[in-house]
């Protein structure tokens, strides 16, 4: 085997996660006022100054608090369809079938709102320099779909591509971008704050998020009107009447004021939590300096917010392994390993760490999606990239190779030492 002894180790009494909420108590303070003042529902002072501070910080001029990321991409998608194409019949979203070119490798939340509006998504292939969207794949999507209109681009793990040529692209084809900034609060490209690159952008509080609420997010517009129609969709689009009026389709969607005074307490550690993440990957970085392991890249110009750790195994120390759609398979090897084995090991001793994003266009709910690479349109292959790593586009290549590592800002140095040390044993 390749992982042959655990020596002493012992696994974790406490469990080591890969991301869980790190409340301060600022976050009681909020909630306790709201209610003592009786303001639990979805209006209230919270709401307004999480909305307010958030929209400052990142440089917008306006934020809308909803129950979720999901719901603000919903609506920030919805939005931008209408934009393009007018609003819609009720019984069709704003997209009627059109396609959008959206990123290949993140989770699906970005990409179901899409299809929420009748829109049918066209997935852009990963560039292995910054494992976010490849700009020469959207270029040749654009070649061979010139009359798309919307993109939807996604930070992944707090990380950015070359988001100034992405929306450059964009623009100069005359799309609109949405931005799903929803893991990267915080980070920075070329200076400006992610959730400042989309024409509408989003961020969110979940649970497992750099900072959180336990649930809500945040659409970022530079439009009032933009910003009062989703309010108006967030809150069953009742019209201005004295009684329940609806002349349009409307959501749920307003975030509540409970969850933003957590996530408004939970906002004034930001910076403490980006300062604690990066050093979970520096640490990473230093004890893996002589493994056929490789941090996650960084390119010139972004400063990430570091929420996830993630690492690619070199192809010449992967050992065999084979995915099912729900079950993998390997066959230890000396010297090498791969992400199965190393995640079984992790949870062996109380940790958790996980697969990198399956990329969509390899999910059974969107695999007769078009998908498009730099070398072509559909699923045409590069074989000499095929010979080279085995597998048929980056982003799947970087899903076979690569893995989320325990990140935790309340990870202790000695502990993630340990992480470390069953993380080499496996590579013996």
């Amino acid at each position: 085997m390749a992982f042959k002894d655990a020596g002493n180790i012992k696994p974790f009494s406490n469990r080591i996660w890969l991301a869980s909420p790190t409340m301060h108590g600022s976050e009681l303070n909020y909630v306790t006022e709201a209610i003592q003042t009786n303001w639990v529902s979805t209006v209230g002072k919270n709401i307004n100054e999480l909305e307010a501070r958030c929209a400052e910080l990142i440089g917008r001029k306006y934020a809308v608090g909803l129950s979720c990321g999901t719901a603000a991409l919903h609506l920030a998608i919805k939005l931008c369809g209408e934009k393009l194409y007018g609003q819609p019949k009720v019984a069709h979203g704003s997209l009627e079938g059109r396609r959008v070119f959206c990123t290949d490798m993140t989770f699906d939340a970005t990409v179901n709102p899409i299809a929420y509006e009748g829109g049918e998504a066209v997935f852009i292939d990963t560039d292995p320099t910054t494992w976010n969207m490849d700009p020469e794949a959207l270029e040749k999507a654009f070649e061979l779909y010139p009359d798309t209109r919307l993109v939807v681009i996604a930070n992944l793990y707090g990380f950015t591509g070359d988001l100034t040529r992405i929306v450059e692209i964009c623009h100069k084809h005359g799309a609109l971008v949405v931005e799903d900034a929803a893991e990267s609060f915080g980070a920075t490209y070329n200076g400006l704050q992610t959730g400042m690159f989309g024409d509408v952008s989003i961020i969110s509080f979940n649970g497992n998020k750099i900072v959180t609420g336990s649930a809500g997010g945040l659409l970022l517009t530079d439009s009032l009107d933009d910003a009062n129609k989703v309010r108006k969709w967030s809150t069953q689009s009742r019209e201005d009447a004295a009684w329940y009026q609806h002349e349009e389709l409307g959501y749920n969607y307003r975030i509540s004021n409970i969850v933003a005074g957590v996530a408004l307490g939970n906002t004034e550690h930001l910076f403490e939590h980006i300062a604690q993440k990066k050093a979970v990957f520096e640490r990473y970085a230093e004890g893996f300096g002589d493994l056929p392991l490789r941090m996650m890249p960084i390119i010139d110009g972004c400063v990430p917010n570091y929420w996830l750790s993630c690492a690619i195994i070199d192809e010449s120390a992967m050992c065999r392994q084979v995915r099912g759609e729900r079950e993998a398979l390997y066959i230890p090897e000396a010297g090498k390993s791969c992400p199965t084995e190393i995640l079984e090991v992790l949870a062996r001793f109380n940790a958790e760490g996980r697969p990198i994003w399956k990329p969509m266009h390899m999910q059974p709910v969107y695999r007769m999606n078009p998908f498009v690479t730099k070398h072509g349109s559909g699923r045409a292959r590069s074989n000499a990239y095929i010979a080279q790593t085995g597998a048929v586009d980056a982003g799947m290549d970087i899903f076979r190779r690569g893995l989320c590592l325990p990140s935790d800002n309340k990870m202790t140095a000695e502990e993630q030492a340990v992480i470390i040390e069953l993380i080499r044993r496996c590579f013996e």
